[in-house]
């Protein structure tokens, strides 16, 4: 049988561990080669092994996504390799403090918008013209609940996902007639994730989904197909 997302060139940032990492090794089991992107090496590597281990195929890029030169020189190898790139998954954020608005600390506050909405920006930019070359590309920002209902204490956060959304659909709808590009936004609820556990520190997360089952959902929406602007909660 044959694996839907064979010879797809797949990205990944935040994949080295969670839902990013998840959502990688998905992707390589439809047959994707995946790009890992994280700063951790050895996150990286153990994702990478498990891939190969499964008999996919994928190549590690570890790099500060904060640094907007690396993310052109990532850019710039991956064109030197591939001709397009056919799906681009967003996922990679940080949490910061939780904090009620009046208390934000305005070096993290910029810190957070860094990684979680200016990085992004800078991914889509370095990546729209092999996301044009791309006859089917795919390009998903991981979002959350907080990015369209605010809570208390998660103002930067939240403000920073919604900067995300607003980013993804808008580009969109920007490429949407002149290329093959579709994006969308995935929010996939509360899940059992590191990320989730400094949030949460006293919740059970056996009673949560797993990050394999937002990764299974992901894979199938990119699968599936959608249009441009859909908005998916898991």
């Amino acid at each position: 049988m044959t694996k839907p997302l064979i010879d797809r060139v797949a990205l990944v940032t935040g994949a080295s561990r969670g839902i990013g990492a998840a959502t990688a090794e998905a992707l390589a089991a439809q047959g994707a080669h995946v790009i890992l992107v994280a700063r951790t090496a050895g996150g990286l590597e153990e994702v990478e092994e498990r891939i190969h281990n499964a008999g996919g195929s994928a190549t590690i890029a570890p790099l500060d996504l904060t640094d907007g030169e690396s993310i052109d020189r990532l850019a710039n190898a991956i064109a030197g390799r591939w001709k397009a790139l056919d799906v681009l998954v967003l996922n990679a954020a940080m949490l910061g403090t939780l904090a009620p608005v009046a208390a934000i600390d305005a070096k993290e506050f910029t810190q957070l918008f860094t990684l979680n909405v200016g990085a992004q920006a800078a991914m889509i930019a370095a990546f729209d013209p092999l996301l044009k070359a791309s006859d089917r590309a795919r390009v998903i920002g991981v979002s959350s609940t907080v990015a369209q209902n605010p809570r208390a204490y998660w103002g930067a956060y939240g403000a920073s996902k919604a900067a995300l959304e607003n980013l993804v659909l808008a580009y969109g709808q920007e490429v949407a007639n002149i290329s093959a590009i579709r994006t969308a936004v995935l929010n996939p609820g509360a899940t059992a994730t590191k990320m989730r556990a400094k949030a949460f520190p006293g919740e059970d997360q056996a009673t949560l989904k797993s990050p394999e089952v937002v990764a299974e959902a992901l894979v199938k929406l990119i699968i599936e197909g959608f249009e441009t602007g859909a908005r998916v909660s898991l």
